[in-house]
């Protein structure tokens, strides 16, 4: 029959070239010039599996379920304009009941944390009160008072376990709000990140350490000495799993467990770096400071793309999954659009709180929410085009079962990353060193002499009984500084000296040696 496909072979529909490029990953390997036939082939077969993977994935883009929609103003309206009561009277029931306000200015401040997939809310008020919440059902699931002081939270693999910074320790509770465990090595911390592909929980705090617990294990994986005093901003790199600090003197450091030094170290403000924050890709970071300044950076040049100026200094940032920032100012919320890669001119949507000022703001994956917590508690806003309308359940799925949930906890165990493989550029694992042997054994020789020199520096005895005071260590230090002031004490030493052997000289010959009072009268 004509047209019947023939026997052996079907018909793979191509998607456009421009989509499948998004899929790609990284250049394809030549075979050309292979003289084994058969890696040839193996090579050739496994790119023929990549460029498939990446057509489906590029097809599959047509059975997307919904997309992103944003406000849309008509004639002389300005979206920035827009209440949140006026967007909630114009929008279905179940989205209109994502916005909502809780009053609870006893505990106030919150900070807040949503979990990976979205479903479910952590709260934290500075007075101690403590509640995780299914907020899309208004359902409490558990609330405790931990009489003391609450600085963070944030949630751990999943919603079933959460980590809390208290007043000097770090304690981890289930979702019925039983404590698991109180971690001491973790003292008095103010800010609580988890990577999730390492199950690594990591805090820093007033001391200025970084620290990295594996929460698989229990173990201790690193503790970096940051050496800038006492730390309040932190964020993640979600591209990399590199965290970086914001410090006090206007500089911001990326970390990675296998480095007790800063593998990046940016200048950023002119005063402490309030706040920051990465999109999605990893490739902007956005930062705030007391000087006033919002500053869009570009991480893959490490140079500053361009800045917006806020009123007062900025609190709080964060950059959705659709590549939204918001701002958190004083009792003021901004939230702009198209503004990493672009600069834009007026902010997409603004919202006045009315008196308490924002502590912390944080959109929810998956959906257009924008979470505030302030002095009075909690405030959900309605963010039209903030979020992701189409998941991928193996990574993050809003409706999971218990049992799903499970499968996905050990399978996220199984695939455990290594800590020793966070870097910079992911895509360097697994790549050859293509440097000649010579240029590695000079590396290597190099290495070797650096460590030998380093064992070989002469360290200074600690005396006991007294003897090894803070002063007398500095006075030793010193003892080979030259500086203006000991070289003219050396000077007059060397006179007197010349003096009193002339003197001596004198004395020994017979000469009448004539005082000083007197010399005016020699002739």
């Amino acid at each position: 029959m004509a047209g019947k496909a023939k026997a052996g072979k079907s018909f793979t529909p191509k998607a456009a070239p421009e989509a499948v490029a998004k899929y790609r990953r990284g250049q394809s390997n030549k075979t050309k010039g292979l003289a084994d036939k058969k890696q040839k082939a193996k090579l050739k077969q496994t790119e023929k599996l990549f460029e498939d993977g990446a057509n489906a994935a590029a097809m599959s883009e047509m059975l997307l379920p919904s997309e992103a929609g944003y406000l849309e103003a008509e004639g002389m309206e300005k979206t920035q304009r827009f209440k949140q009561l006026e967007i909630k009277e114009n929008v279905v029931i179940e989205s209109a009941r994502k916005s909502f306000n809780l009053q609870l200015a006893d505990f106030a401040p919150y900070t807040f944390r949503y979990s990976k997939n979205g479903r479910s809310l952590i709260l934290g008020g500075r007075k101690g009160h403590v509640a995780l919440l299914e907020w899309g059902k208004a359902k409490i699931q558990t609330e405790f008072q931990a009489k003391e002081t609450v600085r963070d939270v944030t949630f751990l693999h999943n919603e079933r376990m959460f980590a809390v910074a208290q007043k000097k320790y770090t304690y981890i509770y289930d979702a019925e709000g039983i404590e698991l465990h109180c971690i001491r090595t973790h003292i008095d911390i103010n800010r609580l990140e988890f990577l999730p592909y390492h199950f690594l929980l990591v805090s820093v705090g007033n001391a200025g350490y970084l620290k990295y617990q594996d929460t698989s294990t229990g173990s201790m994986v690193a503790e970096h000495r940051t050496k800038l005093g006492s730390c309040d901003c932190m964020r993640q790199n979600p591209y990399n799993a590199v965290v970086t600090l914001g410090h006090t003197n206007g500089n911001t450091t990326m970390w990675t467990p296998n480095m007790n030094t800063p593998v990046v170290k940016m200048l950023c403000h002119r005063g402490p770096v309030t706040s920051l924050a990465f999109d999605l890709t990893g490739r902007y970071m956005v930062t705030a400071g007391m000087d006033c300044q919002v500053h869009v950076w570009d991480v893959r040049k490490y140079k500053k793309v361009h800045s917006y100026k806020s009123p007062m200094p900025t609190t709080t940032l964060d950059v959705s999954q659709r590549g939204l920032i918001s701002m958190g100012f004083g009792a003021h919320v901004e939230i702009w659009k198209d503004a990493l890669s672009s600069k834009a001119q007026a902010p997409y949507m603004r919202h006045d709180l009315h008196g308490p000022a924002v502590q912390t703001g944080l959109f929810c994956p998956f959906d257009d929410v924008l979470g505030v917590g302030h002095e009075r508690g909690f405030s959900s806003l309605i963010i039209p085009g903030a979020g992701e309308p189409n998941f991928d359940t193996f990574e993050a799925n809003p409706y999971e079962t218990t049992k799903q949930r499970r499968e996905s906890e050990v399978h996220a165990l199984l695939e455990k990353i290594n800590p020793d493989m966070i870097q910079l550029d992911p895509n360097k694992i697994g790549t050859v060193d293509k440097a000649s042997k010579q240029v590695l054994d000079a590396e290597k020789a190099e290495r070797q002499a650096a460590i030998e020199a380093g064992k070989m520096e002469r360290k200074a005895r600690r005396r006991q009984r007294g003897r090894s005071t803070a002063m007398r260590r500095f006075l030793k230090k010193q003892h080979n500084v030259v500086d203006a002031k000991r070289e003219n004490i050396r000077e007059q030493m060397e006179k007197k000296r010349k003096a009193k052997e002339e003197r001596e000289l004198q004395e020994k010959n017979g000469t009448p040696t004539v005082s000083r009072a007197l010399k005016r009268f020699k002739k």
